[in-house]
């Protein structure tokens, strides 16, 4: 999709050319005699002493006799124009530089090497007269036979169909009887049929389908918080919405948390378009990920279902993009360019005048507020699919009620588990802790492990006898004895993860089949897949999990969900702990009882009167949503009001420590503006007013070797939150000396 202005330059003699490095400018370039560009082209530039790809920005007729060379025009589909102001809005939004925004969008094609040949194999000579072998055997004879239709097949599959080995074939081959062609490369994605089975949708399904169709074939912007309890169907209703833009012409973005891409959501959605969307994650291999790319820029593959860097894929006609789970807080990038994906989905949506669909059971608060003031359309499924009733859900007062010292199962949720498997059913038990212990310490001295590199404890892994580090990756090796007073068997692990709560369930319940579901076991999506089709298919009896079993995984045969520690994240100084541990709890909850069996769940806490517990027990959602939007409300938090993080980070604790006040004195030397101006700390903002508060260490002072400081903006609605970052960056001294100032808007992390 091209804009009318986009048509050759003929007459331009210069370019400006945006690279995918730190910079926020885009470079001029001369265009060479007889080369023809529009914004968008793909040129290679010499930059520096190397040579590297960029995207043209813009071209005009300058002088630029004194200018660097384009080398050449890359073959390769233009950067449309929606995608390009994209870029820019991204960048002027998160201060990041618009190179390494780009970056995010280009960098497949070039990841790749050449596509390797496909050899198949046909049969040789005239149709119905092939070339028979001078000696004919039983397994020559089936070749033969498979291979007389005349199709093209790899080696592989045509001996699979004959029942013989490939050295038949190459037998074959070397006589005349088959012959090798080349094969074209295999498609990325079938394409989608909307006609291909249309799901029976009850009711208000359907109501709500017919909807969000309306929507996406209107060919506008427009943006529907679809909310529904687990269990009510989401994912069928908005499969409609993808068959609507596969009808009109357009193609669909789906984007999920990674974790959420499993082969039961992929074989769901095949069941219904008679294909599989095309894959964007990690676990795509690099040279796929270049076709997927092209694909998607010449139009070729109608569907993406990926994780959020698919947002910045080049879409030739976009008409759709859905945010499955879209409180998840995986959305957010805070590494590079610090952007939150459900909020760029939204921007994109509106350039590129596609509908945006953002589902989810528990929706974030910033979503439900913009539906609630009607900047977001908003449909509501009540019920689940079939008639199935939610969970049952009690709390275990651990304060009369606790498991016995130093275990972690109460008595009342181990008898339930007991009763659970023994009617051949599935239970889940739930602790957001990976590994065996947060905490190691010596009995004798109080030596307690902590990273090298980070102000953090060091995490015991016993299935992989070491401790690690969840925030930089050390591993080390787990001793024998105490490094600090050479003690042997003085090593205790404090508290529980889910490999000490497997540890304990194998003690209590040893005929029962259990499997541990964690991220960060070895195997990477494909064990997970597997894991997650395992628990489906009832291969286990228990699972124990982290939070990745939340996030929208279908377990016919689970009917109890035990929480084992309700209260880890209430308590975390985070603005949003009580709306995560809601939607954490609610969602992980809500797996139980999907199937033609009702669910129960039983949530083990030390405090049943916090509000959120309350709200989860009572299933009272909507009072708890009520409650959390007046507090953000009065405390001029998201969405009322803006914050942004500046976390400054040193090689040492005292250069980091003068960079942060350093920023702090530039803040308040810069004269008042009609965008914003500075009120003291403790008063409330008033209109344009912007707080700056800090700085402050950060909780987590160390990581990775480096020292951190982080200072707070706080500003209403109404202020140019960005003008004033730019204004103090300029004002500040420049980071020098290992000094680096990283800035987060909207930051969902405060550690």
């Amino acid at each position: 999709m091209t804009d009318a202005h986009e048509s050759p330059a003929t007459g331009a003699s210069v370019a400006d050319v945006l690279v995918p490095v730190a910079v926020d400018i885009a470079y001029s370039y001369k265009i060479p005699a007889g080369l023809v560009l529009k914004p968008g082209d793909f040129v290679n530039v010499p930059l520096g002493t190397r040579e590297t790809t960029g995207v043209v920005w813009a071209t005009r007729d300058a002088g630029g006799s004194n200018l660097k060379s384009i080398i050449e025009k890359r073959d390769l589909p233009a950067l449309a124009a929606p995608l390009r102001r994209f870029v820019d809005w991204v960048a002027a939004w998160t201060l990041a530089p618009r190179g390494m925004v780009l970056r995010m969008g280009i960098r497949a094609p070039d990841s790749a090497g050449p596509e390797p040949v496909r050899i198949g194999v046909r049969i040789a000579g005239e149709p119905g007269a092939p070339k028979l072998p001078q000696r004919m055997t039983p397994a020559r004879a089936r070749v033969v036979a498979a291979a007389e239709d005349g199709f093209s097949r790899p080696k592989s599959a045509l001996a699979l169909l004959a029942g013989c080995s490939q050295g038949v074939v190459d037998a074959l081959i070397d006589e005349g009887t088959l012959e090798a062609i080349a094969l074209p490369p295999e498609p990325v994605a079938l394409a989608p049929d909307p006609a291909f089975a249309i799901t029976a949708l009850e009711p208000d399904q359907r109501e709500a389908a017919d909807a969000l169709r309306a929507s996406v074939l209107a060919a506008n912007f427009s943006v529907t918080l679809l909310e529904g309890i687990t269990g009510s169907g989401k994912t069928e209703v908005y499969f409609e919405a993808v068959a609507a833009a596969i009808e009109s012409g357009r193609q669909a973005l789906i984007l999920m948390p990674e974790i959420a891409l499993t082969a039961q959501f992929l074989d769901r959605f095949a069941a219904r378009f008679g294909a599989r969307p095309a894959e964007w994650h990690s676990g795509v291999a690099s040279r796929k990920r270049a076709r997927i790319w092209a694909g998607v820029a010449s139009g070729d593959v109608r569907v993406v279902a990926g994780a959020r860097s698919a947002l910045f894929l080049p879409f030739r006609e976009i008409g759709l993009i859905v945010v499955d789970e879209e409180h998840e807080a995986a959305y957010k990038q805070d590494d590079g360019v610090s952007y939150h994906a459900r909020d760029m989905s939204v921007v994109r949506g509106r350039l590129e005048a596609a509908s945006v669909i953002l589902a989810s059971a528990t929706p974030s608060i910033e979503t439900r507020v913009n539906a609630e003031q009607g900047r977001y359309k908003h449909l509501k499924l009540g019920a689940r699919f079939g008639g199935r009733r939610l969970p049952e859900l009690d709390a275990i007062d651990l304060r009369v009620a606790a498991a016995p010292l130093g275990k972690w199962i109460a008595p009342r949720l181990a008898e339930t588990v007991r009763q659970t498997v023994a009617r051949g059913e599935q239970a889940l038990l739930f602790l957001n802790r990976r590994g065996y212990a947060p905490l190691t310490l010596c009995n004798a001295c109080g030596h307690r492990f902590q990273c090298p590199q980070c102000t953090a404890w060091l995490v015991e892994h016993r299935f992989r006898k070491a401790l690690v580090c969840h925030h930089c990756g050390h591993v080390e090796r787990r001793p024998d004895k105490c490094p600090e007073c050479d003690a042997v068997d003085s090593l205790t692990a404090c508290g529980p993860g889910v490999e000490r709560l497997a540890e304990e369930a194998a003690a209590l319940f040893p005929e029962a089949r259990t499997l541990v579901l964690s991220s960060d076991f070895p195997g990477g999506t494909e064990r997970m897949r597997r894991e997650l089709d395992e628990i489906a298919n009832g291969a286990c009896d228990i699972v124990i999990g982290t939070q990745l079993v939340a996030k929208g995984h279908n377990f016919p045969l689970l009917t109890l969900v035990g929480v084992i520690d309700a209260d880890v994240g209430l308590s975390n100084g985070d603005p949003r702990a009580a709306e995560r541990t809601f939607q954490l709890l609610q969602q992980v909850t809500g797996r139980a009882g999907r199937g033609d069996k009702p669910g129960r769940g039983l949530i083990q806490t030390w405090q049943p009167e916090h509000p959120v517990l309350r709200a989860l027990l009572s299933g009272d959602s909507e009072r708890f949503y009520a409650e959390e939007t007046e507090q953000r409300r009065r405390a001029g938090l998201p969405p009322f009001g803006r914050l942004a993080a500046i976390v400054v980070s040193g090689n040492d604790r005292a250069s980091a420590e003068n960079h942060a006040r350093a920023l702090v004195r530039a803040a308040n030397s810069l004269p008042p503006s009609d965008k914003w101006k500075m009120t003291p700390v403790g008063a409330m903002p008033g209109d344009n007013e912007v707080m700056l508060l800090g700085p402050a260490e950060a909780p987590i002072a160390v990581v990775r070797g480096r020292h951190r400081f982080r200072l707070l903006v706080k500003a209403p609605r109404s202020a140019d939150m960005q003008a004033f970052l730019r204004a103090v960056l300029k004002a500040a001294p420049p980071d020098r000396g290992g000094v680096r100032t990283a800035i987060d808007v909207d930051p969902q992390s405060f550690l």
